[in-house]
């Protein structure tokens, strides 16, 4: 049993979204007349860089040292800007007593059983992190295992991930700390709750896989980096290894390792029956891959390459002793599943046991002898069941129009669970007997959202080149189309990340506030498939950005608002979805807030993994996407006398996924060319990271802070909505 760190997010409520209910009591906004921001000076230099024969100033490079005492000094003067401003805000307080109250709800995750216990994590509403529980069964009362509230006195010490052996025995759990992507793995005794001395050490992108007997597990890890490198330099050469309980790391066996291959990740999977040893190769964030494996069964066994073209997806399901299954975009752009017999390995002795449907197949798993096939449908959740010979069985009723996950378990369970939200609906857990398919209610949160006052629409809208995209709008029942309604527009866009609906405090706060919450399932996500995710890569990335243009003229067009109601939002790369937008069509927007972004397209490859997002955006030092990159690179085309749209960048300053030194940047080169009075600040969060395990303190005060300057720069009045 593996919990990643996706698993965990939902868990420990680290999903990017809002509240704001109770706003009767909040005071009639009557702001103090806005003061002049003195933004700190940031000193300017004369670095010019000449690629492919096209010069390019970088003025402020200097902040990319993040172990420099100058850029320590200008993250600290540009947060006493910054909160000296949100301070001055009214309704802040109020916000973040409201999402408090939001956010203070009981949150479960998937249980799963392993040797007569489950095993699940739970947040009690506040907590910081999730607590890791075994139940004895599933009426029984809750044992806690670990709590990594324990593990740091700010609550900046998060679990990235659990595994449990088959026997229910042995816990190996993964730590990462001021939400940093690096992480350590520990082992703990389930019954006395004992932790063995070893630490394992230099993890990054990786799970601990327990081998049958659990005496040991599979896992991945970079060479020790350097202290000034540890959250910059470039992360290569990832290597799979093998620990054994009770000694040290240094006597980790290496299994496989590709030192003619610097960029290629590995992972390792042991399959159910404990039999081999899936190992997974990928290179960058393409969704390709290459499979080889090793039989566990036979000591001393090679590893064996299966799959060495990287020609397409191949997602590992499961397997029924040597019949491997794969869920795979190999001649199918919405994905299907196949199978191999390990024992006649040739192309032509493949089977297709799921074929591709109009419908994108977004995950497999294989439990209780049967598929439980994950399709997204325009963006919405649809399960179906099919027999192991690709016979459907049936196709799963689910609660309404949402997103289901999970579907887990063992080859012989004989149950399994699942999750559902919406919008407006909080992650419920159900229980599946796959005796009846009967489906029962396991977990059911409460929260002080009221979902009966809203509601959410699909519609679909075109953009510039005639694509025909969808989009999410959640707002009150009956909301008047008069154009006045202040609106967060959410958009990623990349990386065959698909958007589906779900619930969030955050979101939920900014509903309550009057706001209207918009979705656009952009192009370069995974939403229809791997066609759909190619069309906003590399030379066709501007697609995105025209999507996402496109959805905020459909809602200024529709009257759902007008642009100086408009707010767009987006993180990673939805922060450079933000950027990349505000410069395009400055006009278009009353506020942006882009966090945590990609925003110097010309140096990204140079730090930590971003070298892996190149299968995603090109490369700079490709003559032929160079230019493509170099005309939307947000932070390389701001432009003097341009007056730009009231923005709160945000990042952290453990950042190691997107270094903050983007957004520093960003930041330093908008102050300097904003035209208007429109504020550009920046808010860095200290010992927090991309955005995973950040503490629940802590989103609620970034959340109330983000909020509190879209009630401002909207012009919006929150106690209008408190009666109606």
């Amino acid at each position: 049993m593996n919990f990643r760190v996706d698993a965990f997010l939902a868990v420990a409520g680290l999903v990017p979204v809002l509240l704001c209910g109770g706003c009767s009591t909040m005071p009639s906004p009557d702001p103090a007349p806005d003061v002049a921001i003195h933004y700190p000076e940031t000193r300017r230099t004369n670095q010019v860089d000449v690629l492919h024969g096209v010069s390019v100033t970088d003025p402020y490079r200097w902040l990319e040292d993040d172990n420099s005492p100058e850029t320590a000094a200008w993250v600290e003067a540009e947060n006493a800007v910054t909160f000296g401003y949100l301070e001055q805000i009214p309704e802040r307080a109020e916000i973040k007593e409201r999402l408090t109250r939001l956010w203070n709800y009981e949150r479960w995750g998937l249980p799963t059983e392993k040797g007569g216990r489950y095993f699940v994590s739970r947040n009690d509403g506040l907590q910081n992190q999730a607590v890791f529980y075994a139940l004895d069964g599933l009426d029984a009362q809750p044992r806690v295992l670990l709590d990594p509230n324990m593990l740091s006195a700010d609550g900046t010490v998060a679990l990235a991930g659990v595994s449990v052996t088959d026997d229910g025995k042995w816990l190996a759990y993964e730590t990462s700390t001021a939400g940093s992507d690096w992480e350590e793995i520990r082992i703990r005794e389930v019954l006395s709750g004992d932790e063995l001395p070893e630490v394992i050490k230099w993890v990054k992108f990786s799970s601990a896989s327990w081998t049958k007997d659990g005496k040991g597990f599979f896992y991945s890890r970079y060479d020790e980096p350097t202290v000034a490198e540890k959250l910059s330099g470039a992360n290569y050469f990832h290597k799979l290894y093998y620990h054994r309980l009770w000694t040290e790391q240094s006597q980790d066996e290496l299994i496989y390792d590709r030192p003619d291959h610097k960029d290629w990740n590995l992972n390792g999977e042991v399959t159910d029956d404990g039999n081999y040893l899936i190992i997974t190769s990928s290179q960058g964030t393409s969704p390709r891959k290459r499979v080889l494996y090793r039989d566990l069964a036979v000591p001393g066994s090679p590893v064996v390459e299966l799959l060495m073209d990287f020609d397409a997806a191949y997602d590992f399901v499961g397997n029924d002793g040597p019949l491997f299954y794969f869920r795979t975009d190999l001649a199918a752009s919405r994905y299907r599943v196949i199978a191999i017999d390990i024992r006649q390995p040739a192309r032509d002795q493949w089977r297709e046991v799921i074929p591709e449907s109009d419908a994108t197949l977004a995950g497999v798993s294989f439990v209780g002898e049967r598929f439980f096939a994950q399709y997204l449908r325009d963006a919405q959740s649809q399960v179906q069941v099919f027999a192991s010979d690709g016979n459907l069985l049936r196709e799963l009723k689910l609660p309404g129009i949402g997103s289901a996950g999970g579907f887990a378990g063992e080859p012989d369970a004989t149950e399994t669970f699942f999750s559902f939200t919406s919008y407006t609906t909080p992650t419920a857990i159900y229980r599946l007997d796959l005796a009846n398919y009967e489906s029962t209610i396991w977990k059911q949160p409460k929260t002080a959202f009221d979902p009966d006052r809203y509601e959410t629409k699909q519609v679909f809208y075109t953009s510039r080149d005639g694509t025909r995209i969808p989009m999410f709008i959640t707002a009150r029942k009956g909301l008047k189309l008069d154009g006045a309604n202040p609106t967060l527009l959410y958009g990623y866009g990349g990386f065959n990340i698909s958007l589906t609906p779900g619930y969030s405090p955050a979101v939920a706060g900014w509903l309550d506030l009057g706001g209207v919450y918009a979705v656009a399932n952009l192009r370069g996500g995974g939403e229809y498939g791997e066609a759909w995710h190619a069309a906003g890569t590399k030379l066709d990335k501007q697609n995105v950005f025209d999507d996402f243009i496109a959805a905020a003229e459909f809602l200024i067009a529709e009257r759902y608002t007008s642009p100086p109601k408009l707010a767009i939002m987006g993180g990673s790369n939805g922060g450079l979805l933000v950027g990349a937008c505000m410069i395009q069509r400055p006009d278009l927007f009353g506020a942006c807030l882009p966090a945590v972004g990609v925003m110097d397209m010309l140096r990204f490859h140079r730090f930590t993994i971003g070298w892996a997002w190149t299968s995603d955006y090109g490369s700079a030092e490709n003559a032929g996407e160079f230019p493509s990159l170099f005309a939307y690179s947000p932070y390389h085309n701001l432009k003097p006398g341009t007056c730009y749209p009231p923005t709160l960048i945000t990042t952290g300053d453990h950042d190691d996924r997107v270094v903050p030194a983007h957004s520093f940047k960003f930041a330093a080169r908008l102050q300097e060319v904003q035209s208007c009075a429109n504020p550009v600040l920046i808010r860095v969060e200290t010992r927090a990271g991309h955005g995973a395990g950040k503490p629940t303190s802590k989103q609620i005060e970034e959340r109330a802070d983000l909020w509190s300057f879209l009630v401002k720069n909207l012009g919006m009045n929150p106690r209008r909505f408190a009666h109606e």
